[in-house]
């Protein structure tokens, strides 16, 4: 399976907002993802952070769900898409699954919130599993990942090969440029990554936000350590610019009828756009890794116009 993780800047109108998903889902068609991901309450953004949020209400999440699902159908890409919705109790953080005939399969609510979202938000109580083309896969929402392990485990002992973990840290305002994945003088959530994957053996697929000063990188951590049916096929690449797309060779592949040896990694860089494990979208050079191991990893842009890959 091809999954793609889409790390789009934030976007400052609905308008704005779609028009990049529908490219997204575009170009992750193209390069034959199956599911896509995209960051936590991307429309209409995450309250409490260093932007605006603008209006969003009952019409306007209508609206996202009807133009989302039929990109996903017409692209023929699931889609975890994030987003806020809007209940009788209040508003929630969701995860939104469309398949890719266009079809909602259900949601994934953020049961466990931060205590900085407790005035913006009201928790959810349910937990759902879900999958796509005989893959299963659960959704845990940022702090849920960092801070609450069972609800990565709730889908790993259901039959879960894979948890998308949809987030925001950092900001696009100010903070430091970490260079080194994992450090550990850096904030704590990327080695909450690794842990959530080699606690339960299954692979994590984290999503952030484009953002100039991240806390975390948007990544994929791999750590089976017993066959897993399937192969998860991760690419990375660059835009240089409109029509020049470009993809990298990082695969990361089991047991199965398509078993293929563990690559190296190799990511090339730009000022202007990435695409890192399929997709990714900002006006300059941020923070990435994608590891096949806890031990293997890639080094953030320092002087964003350079990327080193440890051997």
């Amino acid at each position: 399976m091809i999954i793609g993780l889409a790390s789009p800047c934030i976007a400052s109108a609905l308008d704005e907002g779609l028009d990049k998903i529908k490219r997204l889902l575009s170009e992750a068609s193209v390069q034959g993802a199956e599911i896509v991901c995209f960051p936590e309450a991307y429309l209409p953004g995450l309250r409490g952070q260093d932007f605006e949020v603008f209006p969003w209400n009952q019409t306007q999440h209508e609206r996202v769900l009807q133009a989302v699902a039929q990109w996903a159908h017409a692209y023929a890409v699931a889609t975890i898409l994030g987003m806020e919705r809007v209940t009788e109790a209040g508003r929630q953080i969701v995860a939104c699954v469309i398949d890719a005939r266009g079809q909602i399969q259900g949601y994934q609510t953020k049961n466990q919130l931060a205590p900085s979202e407790d005035q913006f938000y009201v928790p959810g109580n349910t937990r759902q599993l879900f999958e796509i083309n005989g893959t299963k896969f659960g959704v845990a929402i940022c702090h849920e990942g960092w801070r609450y392990p069972e609800t990565v485990r709730w889908a790993a002992l259901r039959g879960a090969k894979i948890v998308f973990h949809p987030h925001h840290t950092g900001s696009d305002r100010e903070g430091v440029r970490l260079t080194q994945w994992g450090a550990a003088s850096a904030p704590y959530y990327e080695k909450a990554m690794m842990l959530r994957s080699m606690e339960n053996t299954i692979y994590f697929a984290s999503v952030n936000y484009a953002l100039r000063f991240q806390e975390s990188a948007t990544c994929v951590i791999a750590r089976p350590v017993r066959p897993v049916p399937g192969v998860l096929t991760l690419w990375a690449g660059r835009r240089t610019g409109a029509g020049n797309q470009s993809r990298g060779s990082n695969r990361v592949a089991s047991h199965s009828i398509r078993t293929r040896a563990l690559s190296g990694i190799q990511i090339e860089v730009s000022v202007t756009e990435w695409t890192v494990v399929l997709l990714a979208s900002c006006s300059c050079i941020l923070r990435r890794a994608i590891m096949s191991t806890p031990r293997r990893g890639v080094r953030y842009p320092f002087d964003q116009s350079q990327l080193a890959a440890h051997p």
